[in-house]
């Protein structure tokens, strides 16, 4: 498979740095988002989950219609709806966009934030949950006829859907830091994704999701690792600029956090796995491998993904070339700056990764 680029939907202006920037949808701001990820070759964006949110699955609708090429992968949270709704949901949305849609399975990693939509189930209960729902969802998918179920979370009988995916099958992605994440992600998941740690870490973290793959006897994912790039012409002035961004996501931190309803810095250690990693790799150093920067993570108390890459476009992809060499094949790029940003590393990044994974191709030069 091709290495690929993601990105993730921006449905208004607000960042970190300016989180009273906007609020809920700015139709004509989440539409030039998508439409510049389309032109600048990205090949799919996370349209992401919150209980606060505008609806993840309409607003992956509004990304296909807007967009020629871009798949939009959508996040869903099992628990929220029944999973033969989702199924059929998903399968029509898959046949609206042509083939396009991915899914990206939330089990949750804040009690917190699950019991905002009444889901009181323990984290492991959670994966588990996570697991029955990814079978139920193929099944309905691949079935010709009537389907039944009886499992520890979810009891039907006799359902069928007349719509099935314009794909094969939809793939499905799983993500975490947890023994449980990489469980299910090995045992069920065509794509596992994971935020930006250091090199050691992530081919370490790449290994027990493809032992639990081994185990089942299946195919290993997909690997996809996240960043927030930070790129100017020379690594200087990236550096330069790494630092203003900084100063501006630590003093709008609070005032995010609010809004996000996101455990703010000293307000607690955050409740999952991969935010306490990305801590702990902060702890260690500021910055690591080729140009790994923690600080955004620790000012933000590893809010999502937020470990930066900076340099130049060059030194930047570098440094995403270095995560495929240990086997990572999806590279979601996000900036602070999300509009410009992206169109930036469409300019800049992407055709040199791109260049020379095309040259390691036609030479047969290894990495």
């Amino acid at each position: 498979m091709p290495v690929e680029f993601i990105s993730a939907v921006h449905p208004n202006p607000a960042t970190e740095g300016d989180p009273t920037a906007g609020s809920g949808i700015d139709v004509d701001y989440a539409r030039r988002y998508a439409r510049a990820l389309d032109d600048g070759g990205f090949d799919y964006t996370l349209v992401t989950y919150h209980s606060a949110s505008p609806d993840a699955l309409q607003l992956a609708q509004f990304v296909a219609n807007h967009t020629e090429r871009i798949k939009p992968v959508l996040a869903h949270r099992p628990g929220v709806i029944f999973p033969t709704h989702a199924a059929r949901a998903l399968a029509t949305l898959d046949r609206i966009s042509e083939g396009r849609l991915a899914v990206h399975i939330i089990s949750g990693g804040s009690d917190e934030e699950q019991r905002r939509e009444g889901d009181y189930l323990s984290k492991s209960e959670r994966y588990a949950r996570s697991d029955e729902y990814i079978r139920i969802l193929r099944k309905v998918w691949s079935a010709d006829g009537p389907v039944s179920h009886e499992g520890p979370y979810y009891r039907f009988e006799g359902f069928r859907s007349d719509v099935t995916p314009y794909q094969d099958t939809i793939p499905i992605s799983v993500g975490g830091s947890s023994e449980d994440a990489y469980r299910v992600g090995g045992q069920l998941g065509d794509i596992f994704g994971l935020w930006g740690e250091p090199l050691k870490e992530t081919a370490e973290q790449i290994a027990a999701v493809n032992a639990h793959a081994d185990a089942a006897g299946r195919p290993h994912p997909r690997i996809w690792v996240s960043f927030r790039p930070i790129i100017a012409p020379t690594d200087e002035l990236a550096w330069e600029k790494a630092h203003r961004i900084l100063g501006t996501v630590k003093a709008n931190h609070a005032e995010r956090a609010k809004q996000r309803h996101y455990p703010a810095l000293g307000q607690g250690a955050p409740a999952n796995v991969g935010s306490q990693r990305l801590l702990a790799v902060a702890e260690r150093g500021e910055v690591h491998d080729r140009c790994l920067w923690t600080a955004p993570a620790t000012a933000t108390n590893a809010a999502g993904a937020s470990t930066a890459l900076v340099g130049s476009p060059e030194t930047v992809a570098k440094a995403l070339l270095d995560y495929v060499d240990i086997g990572c094949e999806l590279l979601s790029i996000r900036g602070y700056d999300p509009l410009n940003d992206a169109i930036d590393y469409g300019r800049y990044v992407l055709p040199l990764v791109r260049q020379e994974l095309a040259h390691r191709a036609a030479s047969g030069a290894a990495a």
